[in-house]
């Protein structure tokens, strides 16, 4: 079956606008044009307007779906099973923090009495669905699955006083980032002093340390604006800065 772009925009709820904004960026093109110029989608479009719409759905930026789709060994059975998982995942996630906010709320409500540690086993559930829903998919594309899962489940068996540290730790990262920008060195002792913070940070959660993880880390932390984001609130260029401080720092023979 054929459609035109109208056609397809109500189908797939998105306007006309965003399928030429696709067709103009090479995300989408058209099978064909009709004699009179309109643009006429077929299956093969169809079918590849659901794969960009999920990607879409799961936080991704267009570039980054454009070569996810674009690429000529893309599996779309392949794809279809990944998003079926990382869904399945979201929505046990889902489920988790409903019942924990349906918990709190009949404590608050006097219904039942809720203890400390199923308060805080919120904390970290609330985390890890933070976590997946902001950077997940570009996490898992990185690093594959298993090693994501494993760090969710480190962090989720975390103790109260683990959890503490971990988020003491956080801030003090934070924090001695922004005194370093200030030297406008990356290789200087504070600085380094950052990456190594930094390692102990990840090492909260990450299953195993490996130099060259935590330097592609460090890489996409300036390649997308939502993990230069929250370094940037520390001080402007943190990002990038941490990204030189930390290659400096895994060249090194530790």
């Amino acid at each position: 079956m054929e459609y035109t772009i109208q056609k397809l925009g109500k189908l797939a709820g998105i306007s006309s606008r965003t399928l030429r904004y696709y067709d103009e960026i090479g995300l989408l093109k058209p099978a064909r044009k009709s004699a009179s110029g309109y643009r006429i989608y077929g299956e093969m479009e169809v079918d590849k307007l659901q794969q960009i719409l999920f990607y879409r759905e799961l936080g991704l930026d267009l570039g980054s779906i454009q070569d996810i789709v674009n690429n000529p060994e893309f599996d779309r059975t392949a794809a279809l099973y990944s998003h079926r998982q990382q869904l399945l995942a979201k929505r046990k996630q889902l489920d988790l923090l409903i019942s924990n906010v349906e918990a709190t709320i009949s404590t608050a409500e006097g219904m039942i009495e809720m203890a400390d540690d199923e308060k805080f086993e919120g904390f970290k559930k609330q985390l890890v669905a933070d976590n997946e829903q902001q950077y997940g998919s570009e996490i898992r594309s990185k690093y594959r699955d298993e090693p994501v899962d494993k760090s969710n489940a480190k962090l989720l068996n975390m103790s109260e006083a683990q959890y503490k540290a971990f988020k003491q730790l956080e801030q003090e990262v934070l924090d001695t980032l922004a005194d370093a920008c200030k030297t406008g060195d990356p290789a200087s002792p504070v600085a380094q002093k950052v990456a190594e913070l930094h390692k102990r940070w990840l090492s909260f959660t990450w299953p195993s340390y490996s130099k060259e993880a935590h330097a592609g880390l460090a890489q996409m932390y300036v390649g997308d604006e939502r993990f230069a984001a929250y370094y940037e609130r520390a001080y402007p260029g943190a990002a990038e800065f941490l990204r030189d401080a930390v290659l400096i720092y895994t060249e090194q023979d530790q």
